[in-house]
């Protein structure tokens, strides 16, 4: 086993911990934080199932952002879509055999690295041209896009330029799964790509990026508009009376 595979499982397997036990604790923080007044945005749905609707809407096709900048949905749309199609088309790393959808949606998720790169490379863009979105944007907006954008050019590079050997790089990651470390292959430009990865593993829960699950926990979102049907009391209100 050469040292590069150690390193590497070793560095897989403390980024998946940290993403799993980082993303659960925000959940749960999440989860806790009171919301004792109802601030559904307007239009605000009137039952549970409205919220359903809503909501789906919100996860897949951004309803609050094409109603804000048509221009920032669409290359969000693109950004997500792309991605979306490359971890389906990754997941036959993950899987012997594989599943019959995973293997249809190859070639998709092949091509879909450009679409990732140009939402990606549109939004950073709009990140230093919009003045009003360059002046609340942090270090941080800046770093993830660069991340981002790294992983996917990398991704593709070797895809279309500088191919790995992707049946030895599916067995690390079987052999990961299963506990069994297999050898890693030492390509200069897998390996930047699977650091970047990593990285990304171990920054997403402390990132912007928590919006993916925190869209659940938006009060702005998930709450019924009845406040003129009942009253709401908060829980450290209804104790003190």
């Amino acid at each position: 086993m050469t040292v590069v595979t150690e390193l590497y499982a070793l560095l897989f397997y403390t980024a998946a911990a940290i993403l799993l036990i980082g993303v659960v604790r925000r959940i749960v923080i999440y989860a806790r934080a009171p919301a004792p007044l109802r601030i559904a945005t307007m239009p605000a749905p009137l039952t549970r199932f409205g919220v359903v609707l809503r909501m789906v809407r919100e996860v897949f096709f951004f309803e609050s952002l094409f109603r804000s900048t048509k221009w920032t949905w669409m290359f969000g749309v693109l950004f997500h879509a792309s991605m979306a199609l490359v971890l389906m088309r990754h997941l036959r790393y993950f899987q012997e055999p594989v599943w019959f959808w995973v293997a249809i949606v190859q070639p998709f998720g092949k091509y879909a690295a450009f679409g990732m790169l140009a939402g990606l490379a549109a939004l950073l863009a709009r990140r230093f041209l919009v003045d009003r979105v360059r002046y609340i944007s942090s270090p941080s907006d800046y770093l993830m896009l660069c991340l981002l954008l790294a992983i996917a050019a990398s991704g593709a590079m070797m895809t279309f330029v500088m191919h790995t050997d992707i049946v030895d790089v599916k067995a690390f990651f079987l052999g990961l799964m299963r506990f069994k470390w297999q050898p890693l292959p030492a390509d200069p430009l897998l390996l930047l790509h699977l650091a970047l990865v990593a990285t990304l593993m171990m920054v997403f829960p402390i990132s912007k990026l928590l919006h993916a699950p925190g869209v659940f926990f938006s009060p702005t979102r998930n709450q019924v508009d009845d406040a003129r049907e009942k009253q709401h009391v908060a829980p450290w209100a209804r104790d003190a009376v």
